[in-house]
């Protein structure tokens, strides 16, 4: 029986099978080894990362520096390498595309660890890094964030099918997913894990209106009500969506468009339907961008397309009200209409204005939607991410 205090310790009564299972336990932990190439250092990856690496032993290829990657600021990136092995292959880039053989120089040390998980499976690096796996026939895991499936022709098919079946098992990041990977021949060993960018302390248990208040006050928000887009300003992300539909957007409510700088269209369709309730916000890091989170009282992502979202999973930690679309991963795995939000079709603009302004008309819905989000939130965290994964891992060693 093991103790279950010091007291029992120190008293001698903790059995030496005790002491031994306790031992191995932990060793078998951290002696999990790890191998995972991933594209480049996003902040919440390597926050992942870092919690990952606490309960194993954890090195990622990186394949591209942030000086390679030029769709993004420099200081989004995170490099604080604290819990887990970060390195960087050798590589160069042409059109935002990494080619490195360095890879290969780790893969075929595979004996060396446990498990090696390829981060996706669309890349230069991570294609190359399949072929040699399944040529040498060596066991390995597949990661995906997300897909959704299209029609497309037989080749195209073919060639996703080969790339993504033949993997030992699968990390999911949602049921849609899921599917997604089965759909081109993932076998039946799926795990799901919690998706986010938060840690628990994060997750706002309860944001008050003197709160939200103190913060539009800080910000410089003179409005009473505000809604919130959070992102890279491209087509995909549909903000034009937004403007369309702002015209039919009480005026009464600020619209807050926070990631860089507002292009000709964006400035046109605000001229021409006079929305002068609109503000666009540059470039904000993170520490910053939460100041607009927690003023903020409804967020809108009108994307075209999202493998995920992860802005859902922050808006929601905030405890906001959330418009997304159908063609949105995260939206679709954690948004339920009228409970965590609204689902809508993409491009529906008159939609996006009639939920719009009914979270704005209406306190005690957006109160009743943000105790329901920040409640269902809870276990999406990066704590729980990592725990989630190193359980799958210890199941399939087992």
């Amino acid at each position: 029986m093991c103790p279950r205090n010091l007291t029992q310790i120190f008293l001698g009564y903790i059995s030496e099978k005790c002491i031994k299972s306790n031992f191995r336990m932990y060793k078998r932990e951290k002696n999990i080894k790890v191998l995972i190439i991933w594209r480049g250092p996003s902040p919440y990856r390597v926050d992942f990362f870092n919690e990952l690496g606490k309960l194993c032993d954890l090195t990622v290829l990186f394949e591209r520096r942030p000086d390679q990657i030029t769709d993004k600021e420099k200081s989004w990136f995170h490099e604080d390498f604290t819990h887990f092995k970060g390195i960087y292959l050798k590589s160069i880039t042409f059109r935002n595309t990494a080619f490195s053989l360095e890879q290969f120089k780790y893969l075929r040390k595979n004996a060396e660890y446990d498990y090696i998980v390829i981060g996706m499976y669309s890349t230069f690096i991570q294609m190359s890094s399949l072929l040699y796996l399944k040529l040498f026939k060596i066991p390995y895991l597949l990661n995906s964030d997300g897909g959704f499936i299209k029609k497309e022709n037989k080749i195209t098919y073919y060639i996703k099918r080969f790339f993504i079946s033949g993997a030992k098992a699968y990390l999911s990041s949602s049921k849609g997913t899921s599917k997604y990977l089965q759909y081109y021949g993932a076998n039946n060993k799926i795990m799901v894990y919690p998706f986010t960018t938060s840690f628990q302390k994060d997750v706002y248990k309860n944001l008050t209106a003197e709160d939200k208040l103190k913060y539009k006050k800080i910000l410089g928000i003179k409005y009473n009500v505000i809604i919130l887009f959070s992102g890279q300003f491209i087509y995909r992300k549909g903000v034009d969506i937004l403007l369309k539909a702002a015209k039919n957007i009480s005026k009464q409510c600020g619209i807050y468009i926070v990631g860089g700088e507002p292009t000709r269209e964006y400035l046109s369709l605000c001229k021409e339907n006079n929305l002068n309730n609109v503000h666009f916000i540059g470039f904000t890091p993170p520490q910053d961008l939460a100041q607009y989170y927690i003023a903020s009282d409804i967020y809108v992502l009108p994307t075209r397309e999202d493998i995920w979202g992860l802005v859902i999973n922050e808006a929601m930690a905030y405890g906001l009200p959330i418009i997304t679309t159908d063609n949105c991963l995260a939206g679709l795995e954690l948004i339920k209409n009228e409970e965590n939000g609204y689902i809508i079709p993409v491009n529906n603009t008159e939609l996006l204005a009639q939920y719009a302004n009914l979270l704005i008309d209406n306190k005690s819905l957006r109160d009743k939607i943000a105790a329901n989000n920040r409640k269902k939130i809870q276990l999406y965290t990066l704590e729980n991410m990592a725990k989630t994964h190193i359980d799958f891992l210890h199941n399939l060693k087992d």
